[in-house]
Order: structure tokens, then C-alpha cells, then sequence
């Protein structure tokens, strides 16, 4: 069955909400998980922070001559660059601004008393999510947090040929998600400390509502179990009419909008891990990244990492293979668009840490934007 519904609300600030800044607040109701609730002083900076757009215009003015330290670990702003030079490349402007912004921002929002501040003061529900979803690498000493949609099957693969498990990337096979594979959650609590004082620690974010909708198209599209799983129970619950109460219901045919009922319903502790917020997964405020890459400079970013845990010169990171159809923003815009604004409204708060932890300022649904 699926889980009861967890109230947000999301009204504008005096009065009619503006163009460009939503305030969100939680509503308090005894069916609420206040273990999941968002603390409205954390929203209100979230959403701030989310307005990106007018943000990297200041910053780009402010950081043009910083150096780029990375995002709350351990390395120090010379190491990370020295190993750029060794590259011999020059980092580019926005590269620096994306990642001293998100290195801001997560400081001034995990610093707060309310968010978990290493592993161990997590839930036991978050800490069981986030151990199972870093992997390990001991030859070359880093841990990855995979975020499903964000290319984690390719992350998975080279892991594998990193171990030795796969010859290559190339190598044409079904890939396993779990075998030859080292999860933090097989390892004893005194490993998984080492590892995490120790170890360069990354992960990939993608902006929310694409990865959402990449995952939609994927899973309620193309896969039957999804289809069976999810879909059936979501037809039937969400839609209207004597269509949605027979047997003959498949689940294949599962709108947009009623995914997103069913996402408002949905505990974002126990959510599926393919819509699950990124935040939930990878708990950036317990765990200090030295690096957050971006799926939208996928490969630039993951040429970065392997060459920063030393992998060897003839490993690459997978090219996107050229049957794969990316989600556009011009699919996503239709999407978003095509939704009733409330629904949008309420999506939203349960996605606003992964918005404004990761730099990505919120959809724009306006009339006249949807119109263009």
C-alpha cells in the first residue's frame, strides 16, 4: 500500500507569490513524519539560495581571481588545484563559481543545529539509505554516493573495471547493480569511520525535476516491474472513473500528474530511490564531500574525479550510448507546464534541499513563460 500523505503548503509572500521567489512553510498535522519535515528557517534560506540565477551573476564578479577549494572535505584549496595543473588544464570560471557556491552553501546550511552533523547522528531509516548507496573503492581509496538517474550505471561499470571485475567499459552486458560491488553497509562501524576520515568522497547531482521526470519516462515507460509495482496501485488510486477499478488495469499508462499525486503522498525517507531527493540519499550534512559533480558536465567532471583518485591514464568514463534520448529542457518545460500549478506548488518543498544544496534555481511556470 502506498504510504499516507505528508502536508506542505507553499504560499506567496504577501499576498499573490512573485515571479521569482516562493515561500514555503510546513504544515503541521499529526500524520506528518516530523523526523522528514524541512524546519521553515531552512526553507526560507533554501529557497533563497535556489534563485541561482541572480546568485552566479554576483558571484561570477566576486570569483573570477578565487581559488576553488573542494566541497567540505578534508583537501586543501592548493591540493585541489594542483591537481588541475596536473592536468594541464585551466578551470574555467563557472566551474569554480558552481563548486565555491555549493561549498558555501552547504557550510552555511548543514552548520545549522537542526541537520546531522556526521553519520552516526542520523536515523537509523537515513543512515541504513545513505550506507547503501556509497560504494567503495580500497585500491584507489574513495567513496562514491550513487544517485540513481544521474548516471550511476556508468559509475557502477567502471567501478567494476577499477576492481578488476570488468575488463572494460565497453564490454557489451546486463548490468548488475549489486554483484562485485563494495557497499559502506557490509562494513563494520570502525571501516566505514576509516573510510570516511580517509577517503575522497564524492557524488553526481542532476537538477531535481529532470531526474524526476528522467526517471517517470524510464521507469512508468519502459519497465514492466515499475509498471506492476507502481503503476497499477497509482491508476487505481489516483485516477477517476470505472477504467481505474478493473482487473485489466496495467499501470503502463500512468500520467505525469499522477505520479506527482503520488509523490505527495509519499515519505521522502521511503521513497523508491529513483525519485528519492538526492539529500536523502547522499546526506550531504553528514558526510563531507570532497567533490560534487553535475550530470549537466558529466563528462568534464568525471575526467576530474578519476584522475584525482588516480585511476589508470586508459580508463574514461562510458560516452552516452546514441540510443539514449536525454530529457531536454524543452520536454521538461512542456512537462512542468502541462502540470496543475498546485501540484508543482506542492512538489516542490519535498525537492528544495536537492534546489538549493546543489545550485539549482527553481522551474519557471510562469504564464507567460509557459506560453513561450
Amino acid at each position: 500500500m502506498l504510504p499516507r500523505k505528508q502536508d506542505y503548503a507553499m504560499k506567496g509572500a504577501n499576498g499573490p507569490r512573485s515571479r521569482s521567489v516562493m515561500n514555503f512553510k510546513t504544515v503541521k498535522s499529526s500524520s506528518v513524519r516530523h523526523s522528514s519535515a524541512v524546519l521553515p528557517s531552512v526553507l526560507t534560506f533554501a529557497v533563497i539560495v535556489a534563485s541561482g540565477g541572480l546568485l552566479l551573476m554576483i558571484e561570477k564578479g566576486m570569483l573570477n581571481s578565487l581559488d576553488t577549494p573542494p566541497p567540505r572535505g578534508t583537501g586543501q584549496r592548493s591540493e585541489y588545484n594542483a591537481h588541475v595543473r596536473q592536468q594541464g588544464r585551466v578551470v574555467d570560471t563557472d566551474f569554480q563559481i558552481l563548486q565555491e557556491i555549493r561549498n558555501r552553501t552547504i557550510r552555511t546550511m548543514c552548520g545549522q543545529k537542526s541537520m546531522p552533523q556526521d553519520v552516526w547522528s542520523l536515523s537509523p531509516l537515513q543512515r541504513k539509505t545513505l550506507l547503501q548507496h556509497v560504494l567503495v573503492n580500497d585500491q584507489h581509496r574513495f567513496l562514491y554516493c550513487y544517485v540513481p538517474k544521474v548516471a550511476c550505471s556508468n559509475w557502477k561499470r567502471l567501478l567494476k573495471v577499477l576492481s578488476g571485475a570488468l575488463g572494460n567499459v565497453d564490454v557489451k552486458i546486463k548490468m548488475d547493480h549489486h554483484s562485485d560491488l563494495l557497499f559502506l553497509s557490509s562494513l563494520k562501524p570502525e571501516e566505514i569511520r576509516y573510510r570516511l576520515k580517509h577517503y575522497f568522497k564524492f557524488l553526481f547531482v542532476r537538477e531535481p525535476m529532470e531526474r524526476l521526470l528522467s526517471a517517470y519516462k524510464n521507469k512508468f515507460g519502459e519497465i514492466e516491474m515499475y509498471q506492476k509495482r507502481y503503476g497499477v496501485e497509482i491508476v487505481k488510486r489516483y485516477r477517476k472513473g470505472q477504467a481505474a477499478k478493473g482487473p485489466a488495469v496495467k499501470g503502463d499508462d500512468v500520467t505525469f500528474a499522477e505520479f506527482v499525486r503520488y509523490l505527495l503522498d509519499e515519505d521522502v525517507e521511503r521513497m523508491n530511490e529513483h525519485w528519492m531527493p538526492a539529500y536523502n540519499l547522499c546526506q550531504p550534512c553528514a558526510v563531507s564531500y570532497d567533490f560534487i559533480g553535475s550530470y549537466e558536465t558529466l563528462q568534464r567532471d568525471a575526467e576530474y574525479v578519476l584522475r584525482r583518485v588516480g585511476a589508470p591514464d586508459h580508463i574514461r568514463f562510458p560516452v552516452r550510448q546514441p540510443w539514449y534520448k536525454p530529457v531536454t529542457a524543452e520536454t521538461l518545460q512542456y512537462y512542468l507546464c502541462s502540470l496543475p500549478q498546485k501540484l508543482l506548488k506542492d512538489l516542490l518543498p519535498k525537492y528544495i534541499l536537492d534546489f538549493s544544496l546543489f545550485t539549482y534555481p527553481l522551474p519557471n511556470t510562469t504564464n507567460p513563460n509557459c506560453r513561450h
